[in-house]
């Protein structure tokens, strides 16, 4: 068995074996694109059925004329890739809290999937904002 330098034995998670483990920004990020993907699908299931959803960490290659991609889109592998960073680092919220942080990577998400299906963001779910 493996033991630290203090000789204590293996490091163990830090919240305890009673406790859920912690989320950290790259798993809140994941599950914020997972949970705009499966409601998008359920809405348009012949459609993004066989899309896949993938996250990475930033674009491959220099910033273009539009600057750094927040998403690419392959029509031909039917896959959406969302990049974390630069959705998260270098897009300014006017509200930096947990529920703008939540709309900006659902808007990412939206647009990423009217880009590939040809449509306007807002025609995706024109009944998911009229609540107010």
């Amino acid at each position: 068995m493996p033991r630290n330098r203090h000789g204590h034995g293996a490091r163990g998670p830090i919240t305890g074996p009673h406790l859920p483990l912690l989320h950290n920004r790259i798993d809140d990020f994941e599950m914020m694109v997972a949970a705009a993907a499966d409601y998008l699908t359920g809405l348009w299931p012949d459609e993004l059925s066989a899309v896949h959803f993938e996250v990475a960490a930033a674009p491959a290659g220099a910033v273009g004329d539009e600057g750094v991609r927040r998403w690419s889109v392959d029509r031909g592998t039917r896959t959406v890739v969302l990049y974390r960073v630069p959705i998260q680092r270098l897009t300014k919220l006017h509200r930096n809290d947990d529920f703008h942080k939540r709309m900006l990577v659902e808007a990412c998400v939206f647009r990423a999937v009217a880009e590939l299906l040809g449509r306007d963001p807002w025609d995706l779910a024109p009944d998911r904002f009229n609540h107010f």
